[in-house]
């Protein structure tokens, strides 16, 4: 047989073979309530918080129950002093990327300071009359999702300032793998600021964990770190989020397909807001393939998304296989199959690579680089960050 046809029929092989795998391992997607949060565990936090002065780091997410855990510590007579929100505010009710204004909660009259824009960390003054930081959102595993970066320099700052630091413990819906480039210091950001994969399969104690025990906060401090930890946590499989984790980020669909999507955020590509389905499709106004559409309209907290009123072209992705039989990867073709068809424009855009972590992945793309030789490349730091990791897991590894 001629080699061509040889090196055809391998390559055939390996995509059935691929094909097959994937329908034999569907992801479990199990219910939240098969967990117990730490919220949840009020016994086991209600008596470190007796006697002291309290801020509240958490957004919608933060619920016990129907109740959102500051209205649930207020009724429980703790003094809360001050709420911290994150991007998209205490009551995630602002747009990506959107300067949150500090104000007051209408609920409870308690002080809300902005932890996004320009106050990312907690400064001296706003931590001066509390004793403890209580740490309360639902990430969902990604290095550009920027929790992780919010919690971070709070801890950092609660280190400065000899304050304590609580976390009560989420699973991480995208927790059953971890694989990506780690990202180099030349690309530290709100984005990412530690040499961890894009997908990091901790929950969010467990980065705690390692963001303190490997002496990442500035100047090696070290924060006086408790973590409540989730009872019944299985790192095997998914959990379908109660809440939305952020405007853009709908259903479970959306939360396993942003690890891959996330980094058509740094492209001209638009990835549905503006649409009932966000972080499902991707497009653009010039994609050569029109058998599928969507118009981004403006909304209250999409004010003004990516060509909005204009006909966008491209890729449905809402039933794709991938998400019902997600292995433990990034999924790499979507980036390169939309590039090829778009690289005759100015196809990324400056922050891609303090998305990727890297200038090499976007040089890889570019050139036309395999899978297999890119998955390669990742390989040495994901070994380095398996030995890391491992140190600071709370609950059983993924198999």
């Amino acid at each position: 047989m001629h080699k061509n046809n040889k090196l055809i029929c391998f390559l055939a092989f390996l995509f059935l073979l691929n094909k097959f795998l994937l329908s034999q391992s569907p992801l479990t997607v199990k219910a939240y309530s098969t967990v117990i949060s730490g919220d949840q565990q009020i016994n086991q936090y209600l008596p470190l918080l007796k006697n002291k002065r309290v801020a509240i780091i958490t957004n919608v997410t933060g619920m016990i129950g129907n109740t959102s855990l500051v209205d649930t510590l207020v009724k429980l007579k703790v003094n809360v002093k001050r709420i911290f929100g994150p991007e998209h505010g205490f009551r995630s009710d602002s747009d990506a990327g959107e300067t949150v204004k500090n104000n007051k909660d209408a609920k409870t009259g308690i002080p809300v300071i902005s932890l996004y824009g320009s106050n990312k960390k907690p400064t001296k003054e706003q931590l001066k009359d509390i004793d403890i930081v209580l740490y309360d959102i639902q990430d969902i595993g990604a290095r550009f999702y920027t929790y992780i970066s919010t919690m971070s320099y709070a801890m950092e700052a609660c280190a400065e300032n000899n304050k304590e630091f609580i976390v009560l413990d989420r699973p991480n819906p995208n927790g059953f793998y971890f694989d990506g480039p780690i990202l180099e210091d030349k690309y530290k950001s709100f984005l990412g600021l530690h040499p961890v994969p894009m997908v990091y399969g901790m929950t969010c104690g467990e980065y705690a964990q390692m963001v303190n025990g490997e002496g990442w906060l500035k100047d090696k401090i070290k924060c006086r770190l408790t973590v409540i930890a989730l009872k019944n946590y299985d790192r095997n499989c998914s959990y379908e989020i109660p809440v939305r984790p952020s405007p853009n980020i709908p259903n479970i669909t959306a939360v396993l397909l942003y690890p891959g999507l996330a980094l058509f955020e740094g492209t001209m590509m638009s990835l549905g807001r503006g649409t009932n389905y966000p972080f499902q499709v991707v497009g653009h106004p010039k994609y050569p393939d029109t058998s599928f559409s969507f118009i981004p309209k403006p909304s209250r907290l999409n004010k003004e998304p990516k060509y909005f009123n204009q006909r966008c072209y491209g890729i449905d992705l809402r039933n794709d296989p991938f998400v019902q039989n997600h292995t433990r990867k990034i999924n790499l073709d979507w980036l390169k199959s939309v590039y090829y068809r778009m690289e005759k424009y100015d196809f990324f855009e400056a922050n891609f690579n303090y998305h990727s972590g890297n200038a090499l992945l976007q040089e890889q793309i570019k050139n036309r680089v395999s899978e297999a030789e890119i998955r390669e490349s990742w390989k040495p730091g994901l070994d380095r960050f398996r030995e890391i990791r491992k140190k600071y897991l709370l609950y059983p590894d993924f198999k």
